[in-house]
């Protein structure tokens, strides 16, 4: 029987092994592959056709929160903070961007929420993004990813004598085989085969690859979520990373602004500040504050307001109409 035939056959098919051969249990001329009585356990594996499939399918998945926050997002950020992300402004054009941005923000402030909390679901998304892509992996490879990279690492510390390669286990590189084909006798033959895949050799690294990219964006992932969280949470937080992003001498612009300022308008400020230069940010803060201290003393921004004067007996109203013979 031809080889190529007997591989497409298995490549199409589903292949099996035998579990008790991977672990010396018994004669074997490869982990796994060994005589299998009618009653024997074995593990079907019909995964391989599907993993460039299921590549792609993840590679969506992660997309997916991405796109979702830039079609919420808009290019609002990019918008308002035209011209002022350049690394030389000219003085004229750096006053009237800023003064169209500080105007925005003031006639939109408290009204960022709904914008901070997509993107802190965005966030969450990722999160839970991860962890499900971990279970569907889990669920794809037969309840054996979960553990792989952790296996993997424990298997190099073992004795060489008493330990079995979990990527093996896995990912066999020869399987089992079932093919039927009729006899001399015209009856339908079952021929117990051996199938090499080839291609088991490249997945089991990638594999191992996803499992600890995986660990590492779930703990990235939960990290910035509890960042976001201790922000929206603690105002102090909030207040402290805007005076690092700026050049602000004085704490008391930044109490200023924290006492009207809610944490969707901490936000929209955060990122503003990520597309601006510092000098830009701070002075923008500078005016963000001097506008709130007029909001809340209107009369500072008036001119001082003039005493009424008693109006003399030739100043009375309609006394001073010109008569008949000046106007002729």
């Amino acid at each position: 029987m031809a080889d190529d035939v007997v591989n497409t056959y298995c490549w199409i098919h589903t292949t099996f092994t035998i579990p008790r051969y991977l672990h010396g249990n018994g004669p074997s001329p490869y982990p796994g592959v060994g005589l299998a009585t009618p009653t024997e356990e074995i593990t079907r594996h019909a995964y391989y056709q599907w993993v460039p499939f299921m590549l792609v399918f993840q590679g969506v998945l992660f997309y997916v929160p991405h796109l979702l926050w830039k079609t919420w997002e808009g290019k609002t950020i990019q918008s308002i903070t035209a011209g002022l992300s350049a690394p030389i402004i000219p003085s004229k054009d750096k006053k009237e961007n800023l003064d169209l941005l500080r105007e925005y923000l003031t006639v939109s402030f408290n009204s960022h929420n709904l914008y901070a909390f997509k993107f802190l679901f965005c966030e969450g998304l990722n999160l839970i993004n991860v962890a499900l892509q971990m279970l569907l992996l889990d669920k794809f490879l037969g309840g054996a990813f979960l553990t792989y990279g952790m296996d993997v690492l424990n298997f190099t510390e073992l004795d060489q004598s008493q330990r079995t390669d979990p990527m093996i286990e896995v990912f066999p590189r020869v399987t089992k085989c079932s093919f039927h084909m009729f006899g001399p006798s015209g009856s339908v033959e079952t021929h117990d085969l051996m199938c090499i895949l080839a291609l088991n050799v490249i997945n089991e690294k990638i594999f191992v690859f996803l499992w600890f990219w995986f660990v590492l964006l779930i703990i990235l992932s939960f990290i910035s979520f509890l960042y976001r969280a201790l922000l929206f949470c603690v105002p102090a937080v909030r207040k402290g990373l805007l005076l690092r992003r700026s050049n602000l001498k004085f704490k008391s612009t930044l109490n200023t602004l924290g006492s009207y300022l809610l944490y969707g308008d901490y936000f929209i400020l955060y990122l503003v500040s990520k597309n601006v230069d510092i000098m830009a940010f701070t002075e923008l803060l500078e005016d963000l504050a001097a506008e709130s201290r007029g909001a809340r003393n209107p009369s500072a921004g008036f001119p001082e307001m003039v005493p009424l004067q008693a109006v003399g007996e030739d100043e009375k109203p309609g006394t001073n109409f010109p008569s008949k013979e000046e106007v002729v």
